[in-house]
């Protein structure tokens, strides 16, 4: 009996835990402008491979 109610009062506390910190991400505004990190990753990607196929034509290489 002992361990249920360990194993409950530490669910609860990471269930508190969980709350505390989802709501100080909302307060600090984590969730704000989500699509914007996934251009930015989008775009840094396609800068790479732009850049890679320079080096390569830049070296004498046919495109």
């Amino acid at each position: 009996m002992e361990l249920t109610w360990l194993a409950l009062g530490a669910s609860l506390a990471m269930g508190f835990m969980a709350l505390c910190i989802f709501i100080f991400a909302v307060k600090k505004g984590y969730f704000r402008d989500i699509e914007d990190a996934k251009y930015q990753v989008f775009w840094s990607d396609l800068e790479t491979l732009v850049d890679s196929s320079k080096e390569k034509r830049d070296d004498g290489s046919k495109q």
